[in-house]
């Protein structure tokens, strides 16, 4: 999903935001007081997550971690006190105790698919923000123009690391191993086209 911002000031209450969401029909994620409702992705967008779904999906099958995408909403203390909520493009919540009032609360890792409207939040406060999260172990942002999956640890100080077409990945908070060439099935970039036309000639 995609979002916009709706400056508040000043900053919206938690009660005002819950009865946001419950009057419309639009989700609506609420960062240090600011509201910012989500609207439709791309193709890529839905591809990427449907791919990245998938796969994390079946490797979890029989396993006590469990895979959410878009709807299931993530509940997380804000900077300025209260708590923030989000709407993760995909999140692994592993706790025997997985949810409070609907809400994910410990997840060890989260999937963020980086669009024009969203990247600024994605990298910059979200990025922030997730970190204080003591259960959180990976942060993934994943381009959907490009061809470019940055993956952040805890164990490693969160520092960045980028991989790309020919790569394989592993989400060491769940224990899969990822292709990069699975995450970008099905997507048209510039960077998918010039892969795709590689291996034909390789």
């Amino acid at each position: 999903m995609v979002s916009t911002a709706r400056q508040i000031d000043p900053p919206i209450s938690e009660a005002d935001y819950f009865a946001l969401e419950r009057d419309t029909d639009i989700r609506h994620e609420l960062l240090d007081g600011q509201v910012f409702a989500m609207v439709g992705g791309s193709f890529n967008h839905s591809r990427i997550v449907g791919n990245v779904f998938r796969e994390i999906s079946a490797h979890l099958k029989g396993k006590p971690c469990e895979v959410f995408s878009e709807s299931t909403k993530l509940r997380f203390p804000a900077t300025l006190g209260g708590f923030d909520y989000v709407y993760p493009d995909v999140v692994v919540d592993c706790s025997t105790h997985l949810a409070e009032d609907n809400m994910l609360v410990t997840p060890v890792l989260i999937v963020e698919v980086l669009s024009r409207s969203t990247r600024r939040r994605d990298e910059t406060v979200k990025r922030a923000a997730y970190r204080q999260i003591p259960t959180l172990m990976e942060y993934v942002l994943i381009e959907q123009d490009a061809v470019d999956v940055e993956v952040m640890r805890r164990e490693s100080g969160w520092l960045p690391e980028n991989y790309f077409m020919g790569d394989s990945l592993v989400l060491e908070s769940i224990g899969v191993a990822l292709r990069v060439e699975e995450i970008y099935e099905r997507v048209q970039n510039a960077d998918v086209d010039e892969w795709l036309a590689h291996i034909r000639h390789v």
